[in-house]
């Protein structure tokens, strides 16, 4: 099969930026930062034994896709024609997209993520994913703080500063489980913080880590899966950042908790 049949296959159209869930319009950088958010999903050192075959595929299927769409002349013939050079894609499907992949995404290390978080806190873009958890989440300061990178306890009052000058501006609705949040519910969330940094310094304890890449590495191999997930959109962004054409191995999404237990500790 050719790379458009295993597209709409694997991901139901020929579209190759439909695929990525880009526009046509998109920057490099984009094409990037979006390869690499949606082959996280089907690595297949990401997924469970069941999923790993179709993983598989899907992950070979995006990098043929980034292969194109990365390439200027490639993706000029492809946005001219709507089709791709078939035999050539027989030649290098049989790749190792893994290798592919690694060659594309640096390692993440602690010193990346906080200099990401310097950047971060305060820029416009912290300011949109506010707004977005906000609405997603009709108010609820839990939701919002499990949705916003690095939002932390003491973050809080700054973040609740920007929600509202954006009630009384008008670009927000004002939902009274956030202008009139009870006490014991804000003390149950920073309670629940709390606990889950400790239990991420007792694993670095446990484990013996110490700081730098390779207990960021480890430590998030420890992880469950559900709170990898929860900082895909920061090691998108990340990646989009530092990632370059630099050996290195890979490395999963770390959860908030590891980053909150991790700025609290010294440097």
């Amino acid at each position: 099969m050719g790379l458009l049949e295993l597209c709409e296959e694997y991901f139901n159209t020929t579209n190759l930026y439909e695929v990525l869930q880009i526009s046509e319009t998109a920057t490099e950088k984009e094409v990037k930062k979006a390869y690499h958010k949606l082959s996280l999903k089907v690595h297949p050192d990401r997924v469970k034994d069941d999923e790993k075959l179709i993983a598989t595929e899907k992950f070979k299927v995006l990098g043929g896709v980034h292969a194109i769409l990365s390439d200027k002349n490639k993706r000029e013939v492809y946005d001219t024609t709507k089709s791709v050079d078939e035999d050539e894609y027989n030649v290098m499907k049989d790749k190792d997209w893994t290798v592919y992949w690694r060659l594309l995404f640096k390692k993440i290390t602690e010193e990346d993520i906080k200099a990401y978080e310097k950047e971060y806190i305060g820029s416009e873009e912290e300011k949109n994913d506010l707004k977005n958890a906000y609405l997603a989440g009709k108010g609820d300061m839990d939701y919002i703080v499990d949705q916003v990178q690095f939002a932390r306890s003491e973050h809080e009052p700054r973040l609740r500063g920007i929600l509202t000058e954006m009630i009384e501006q008008g670009d927000i609705p004002a939902y009274k489980i956030f202008t009139h949040e009870p006490a014991k519910k804000r003390q149950r969330r920073h309670a629940k913080e709390n606990r889950e940094a400790k239990e991420a310094e007792e694993l670095i304890n446990t484990l013996g880590l110490k700081s730098g890449e390779n207990s960021l590495e480890l430590m998030i191999k420890q992880k469950q899966e559900a709170r990898m997930k929860r900082m895909d959109s920061l090691i998108d962004d990340l990646a989009a950042k530092y990632g370059g054409k630099s050996k290195g191995t890979k490395r999963k999404a770390s959860s908030k908790t590891e980053s909150t237990a991790k700025n609290k500790r010294k440097k």
